[in-house]
C-alpha cells in the first residue's frame, strides 16, 4: 500500500512537483498547496478532509478535525490530521495544524511512533505551541514538514529554525527510508528528509 498525503502541484509554489503514484491520497484541507490529487499517478482512492474512521487496502485510518489557525479555524479554516498503522508502526500526519488540538485528539495520538508536523510557522502552528504539542504526544520520531526550501514562494521558516529550538537528536535520512518497528529509535529523534 502506498499512501500520499497533501500533494501540491509544485509550480504554484515555485518548487518541483512531487513524483509519486499511490493507492490512496489523503487531503487535510482544501488549500491549493495541499489538494492536487491529479498530480499523483495511479488509480488511487482520494479522501478529502474526512473526519472519522475508515478502512482501505487492509489499513485503518482515522481523520481528526483540528484547526489551521489559533482562532478555531476563523482565519484559515479546518484541518484534518490522519493516523494510520502500517507494519506495526503508527504514523500521524498533521496537515496544516495551526494550534494544539483538543484533549480528545491528543488522547488518540498520544504515543504515536512517527509524528509528521508542520514546522515553518507563520501560517501553521508557531514554534512555542509546536514544542508543547510534541511534548504532549511523545512520538519516537518527528518528521518536520511544511518549511522553507529553495525556490518556495510561501514566506515560512526553514527547518533549522525548528531544529535549533529543540533538544532532540537529529538524523538526516535522505529521500526515503525502509523501516521496521524494531528499528525505531528509543529516544525521540528528528528525521529530516532531503528534497
Amino acid at each position: 500500500m502506498t499512501v500520499v498525503t497533501d500533494p501540491h502541484d509544485g509550480k504554484s509554489l515555485g518548487i518541483w512537483p512531487p513524483s509519486a503514484s499511490a493507492d490512496i491520497v489523503l487531503i487535510s484541507h482544501d488549500h491549493f498547496d495541499h489538494n492536487c490529487f491529479k498530480i499523483i499517478r495511479g488509480s488511487h482512492k482520494d479522501v478529502f478532509a474526512f473526519v472519522g474512521e475508515f478502512e482501505f487496502g487492509g489499513l485503518r485510518f482515522l481523520g481528526m478535525e483540528t484547526h489551521h489557525d489559533e482562532a478555531d479555524g476563523a482565519k484559515r479554516g479546518k484541518n484534518v490530521m490522519y493516523t494510520v498503522t502500517m507494519d506495526g508502526i503508527s504514523i500521524c500526519h498533521c496537515g496544516d495544524l495551526g494550534s494544539i488540538p483538543d484533549d480528545k485528539v491528543l488522547e488518540r495520538i498520544a504515543g504515536v511512533d512517527i509524528l509528521m508536523v508542520p514546522v515553518g510557522g507563520v501560517i501553521t502552528i508557531e514554534n512555542a505551541q509546536l514544542i508543547e504539542f510534541i511534548e504532549k504526544i511523545g512520538p519516537r520520531v518527528i518528521v518536520p514538514m511544511h518549511y522553507r526550501v529553495g525556490g518556495l514562494s510561501i514566506p515560512i521558516n526553514t527547518v533549522d529554525a525548528f531544529i535549533d529550538s529543540v533538544d532532540y537528536n537529529v538524523e538526516h535520512v535522505g529521500n526515503e527510508i525502509d523501516l521496521s518497528a524494531d528499528e525505531l529509535p528509543s529516544e525521540t529523534t528528528i528525521w529530516v528528509f532531503s528534497r
